[in-house]
């Protein structure tokens, strides 16, 4: 159930998210795409927990291929 809302939450994210702001992402996957496959993968608090941690390294100079 909080699985669900919360992929649903992203998707809207991607949807509603300036295309200028989606074009920025240092990583790939992107952080919203990470996010949700880590939720799916490790449930909804620990894969949360991953995607904030990926957003707070979204600076300079990280970046590259990170997979969950």
């Amino acid at each position: 159930m909080l699985t669900n809302i919360l992929l649903h939450l992203i998707k809207i994210y991607q949807n509603n998210a300036s295309p200028r702001l989606r074009a920025s992402c240092r990583f790939e996957p992107s952080c919203s795409n990470y996010m949700a496959q880590a939720i799916v993968k490790y449930g909804p608090f620990i894969g949360m927990k991953m995607g904030v941690n990926r957003l707070i390294r979204c600076r300079i100079p990280n970046g590259g291929v990170d997979n969950p």
